[in-house]
């Protein structure tokens, strides 16, 4: 029996093998912790992370979703400054669902493509 973290990474190996970031159409990756969410914008191809946001800077209390949404809006802000138009999303071996939806709907909402 495997536990909902062995789970996790099972999902994120099996979609990492498919889903790579390019210079032109970088990565979009999300991290999220019981309390912070974290999010890059990578070229794997260089290897390099181009933006990254999260919540830790963040000192309002919000509930995890409007946190979740202000992070979205604070990378597509970055990826802007940065020249990025388009992304890959990667989820990460998350549901899309709940605070992760809330990232990429906000990131596109932002200007980002995917």
């Amino acid at each position: 029996m495997t536990t909902k973290i062995e789970r996790r990474i099972k999902i994120k190996y099996r979609v990492r093998n498919k889903v790579s970031g390019t210079a032109a159409r970088p990565r979009m990756s999300v991290f999220r912790s019981n309390k912070q969410i974290y999010v890059q914008i990578i070229d794997d191809l260089s290897g390099k992370t181009l933006a990254a946001a999260s919540s830790l800077g963040m000192t309002e209390k919000l509930p995890k979703k409007e946190v979740a949404a202000k992070v979205g809006e604070i990378i597509a802000k970055k990826a802007q400054e940065a020249g990025i138009t388009t992304v890959v999303f990667d989820r990460n071996g998350y549901l899309y669902h709940g605070r992760v939806k809330e990232v990429a709907d906000a990131a596109r909402n932002g200007g980002l493509k995917f």
